[in-house]
């Protein structure tokens, strides 16, 4: 083609048709170039988050042991239990009872599990001091689809402030660790007797040890925090021993030495049987402070 010679309008439109796969190619690439920038990009930081520390530094398992019937108790606690959580711990709280024996549990908890995913239905019978604790225990390491740092066992009739009971746990060891109100009531040493079953905690290691120990396994019958403490000294187990005195208690008034008055550092309040007990107890705590003024709820405390 002679450059001092004017493209006709018919050559500049097959110029135009020659130059569109070219075009389209280049018009593609950067497509290409500019999706993998905007997309790479925020993967390629969040792999390089995940390398840095986790902000929950420890974890915690609850398990409330209870009975399938009580359903009042259970949804009550769930709202307790649900208002705030650390930040700094992730604290999982279960349910924890054993074989269904009616067809109308079968029904309504199957609509518990639906909506709150928190219920752990051992293999037992129904009992108090004939193997459900050991049940529970020994049967986390094979249910469950993770270990936690800590597990801990509570009655349905305890009170946990949960910030003060992850603060209280955050600076202890890891492993042989075992925790809680140590029995005899007026006792303040950790190695001697056991911890009562308000509420006791173990590191996993001592439930995977729990799990796969002889020693538990053919002393289940009795006193279920009894039995716990006895089964970590005949395995020598439980080096770190923590009895967190005046802190945990049963309600004043329920147990002779065990009771005194409700204190601002609690951490468990235990023997709450009646309504008007655990009602003491939330407006002491003033569990409902977060609650705001709205013109919706006439007649509330604020």
């Amino acid at each position: 083609m002679n450059p001092d010679k004017p493209v006709s309008k018919m050559n500049q439109k097959r110029l135009v048709f020659s130059m569109l796969p070219l075009m389209v190619s280049a018009l593609l690439i950067a497509i290409f170039v500019v999706f993998n920038l905007s997309v790479k990009t925020p993967l390629f930081y969040s792999s390089n988050l995940q390398n840095h520390p986790s902000p929950k530094q420890f974890s915690l398992l609850i398990g409330i042991l209870t009975r399938a019937d009580n359903y009042d108790r259970r949804h009550f606690l769930r709202l307790i239990y649900g208002i705030k959580s650390p930040p700094f711990a992730q604290i999982d709280i279960k349910f924890v009872f054993c074989n269904l024996t009616k067809q109308e549990q079968r029904v309504l908890i199957s609509l518990e599990i639906l909506r709150f995913n928190d219920v752990i239905i051992l293999n037992c019978f129904e009992n108090m001091n004939n193997g459900k604790t050991y049940t529970y225990f020994s049967s986390l390491p094979q249910i469950l689809s993770q270990s936690y740092d800590y597990v801990m066992k509570a009655d349905d009739d305890v009170f946990l402030r949960l910030l003060p009971l992850a603060l209280s746990l955050q600076p202890l060891p890891r492993s042989d660790l075992y925790y809680g109100f140590v029995i005899p009531c007026q006792s303040m040493n950790p190695f001697v007797s056991y911890m009562s079953g308000m509420g006791f905690v173990l590191s996993w290691d001592l439930v995977e040890w729990i799990a796969s120990s002889d020693i538990p396994r053919n002393d289940t019958f009795g006193p279920e925090d009894k039995l716990v403490g006895r089964w970590l000294n005949a395995g020598r187990k439980a080096r770190n021993r923590f009895s967190n005195k005046p802190a945990m208690y049963d309600y004043p008034g329920t147990n002779g030495r065990c009771s005194h008055e409700l204190i601002p550092d609690t951490i468990a309040v235990h023997r709450l049987k009646r309504w008007d007990q655990w009602l003491a107890v939330i407006r002491y705590f003033n569990v409902t402070k977060e609650l705001k003024a709205s013109k919706l709820y006439h007649g509330l405390d604020f």
